[in-house]
């Protein structure tokens, strides 16, 4: 009786230390996407625009409480501007979702998906992840800061490697006071 008592405990012991080792499997987190808001800025020569574009999906992946890994869906049929009004937004509207610009009838999603994290502080992270819009993958760069369930990221994105040509002086000469830059922002501020 003893000795299965002490095979018992040396079992359990071994049990314990064993899965006190063993490694924590990564935890996806769906983001919360009607408490999370995606703004986008677009500049032209005589000033600027700026919208939101609705999520449809979003996860960030963590090991150890360390970010690894994202991905997200935007909803590109929602996309608006909010510094406009009446028939001036109408029509700015119309035209961002035309094939002049994003071609939502055809293209009615863009993703996000990293490809690779590493921690540049505390609470932030440098990420390099595939940004498909228009059927077209390019790479981009960012920094992205979490905050408890809160993560908030900022990128610049070359608008041109999207086939997203309108008003580009790098496709367009003579546009003069017509002109769209290339680079638009867009800032997430996301809850999971």
């Amino acid at each position: 009786m003893k000795n299965t008592i002490k095979k018992l405990a040396l079992v359990a012991l071994v049990a314990f230390t064993a899965f006190s080792f063993a490694p924590i499997a990564k935890e996806k987190k769906e983001v919360k996407t009607d408490k999370s808001k995606v703004v986008w800025k677009g500049y032209k020569v005589t000033g600027s625009h700026e919208g939101t574009i609705a999520m449809k999906s979003g996860s960030l992946t963590f090991d150890n409480n360390k970010l690894v890994g994202g991905e997200f869906v935007m909803d590109m049929t929602t996309i608006s501007s909010t510094d406009l009004e009446g028939e001036y937004k109408g029509k700015l509207d119309g035209h961002l979702k035309s094939d002049d610009f994003f071609g939502v009838e055809n293209h009615p999603n863009a993703s996000l998906v990293f490809k690779k994290v590493s921690a540049s502080g505390k609470n932030a992270y440098n990420v390099t992840a595939d940004l498909t819009i228009k059927g077209k993958t390019s790479p981009v760069n960012f920094t992205i800061s979490i905050y408890g369930n809160k993560a908030t990221a900022s990128l610049k994105v070359d608008r041109t490697k999207y086939d997203v040509r309108y008003g580009s002086t790098s496709f367009f000469d003579g546009l003069k006071d017509k002109a769209i830059y290339d680079e638009f922002d867009l800032v997430a501020d996301l809850e999971f």
